[in-house]
C-alpha cells in the first residue's frame, strides 16, 4: 500500500466506509439457490466422508495397536 493510499484509508469517514461496502456488495456475483444448496450439500457430504474415514483409521489403529502391545492383566 503506496502512501496515497493510507492517507486516503485514513481519511474515510465511517458513512464513506459504508457506503463503499455498500457499493462492493452490489457488485458481488452472488450465487443461485441451485449452487448453493449443491455446495452446501457437497460440504455436508465431504464432511462426513472424512469423519468416517477418520473413525475407521482411528478404529484400524487401536486394533493393530492391541495386537502389537497387548494389554497386561
Amino acid at each position: 500500500m503506496n502512501e496515497q493510499q493510507k492517507r486516503t484509508a485514513q481519511s474515510l469517514s465511517g458513512g464513506d466506509f459504508v457506503r463503499g461496502v455498500i457499493a462492493e456488495l452490489r457488485r458481488v456475483t452472488w450465487p443461485t439457490r441451485e449452487e448453493w444448496v449443491s455446495a452446501t450439500v457437497l460440504t455436508i457430504a465431504l464432511v462426513v466422508g472424512i469423519g468416517l474415514f477418520t473413525f475407521v483409521l482411528d478404529q484400524f489403529f487401536g486394533w493393530l495397536f492391541s495386537v502389537i502391545h497387548p494389554a497386561i492383566g
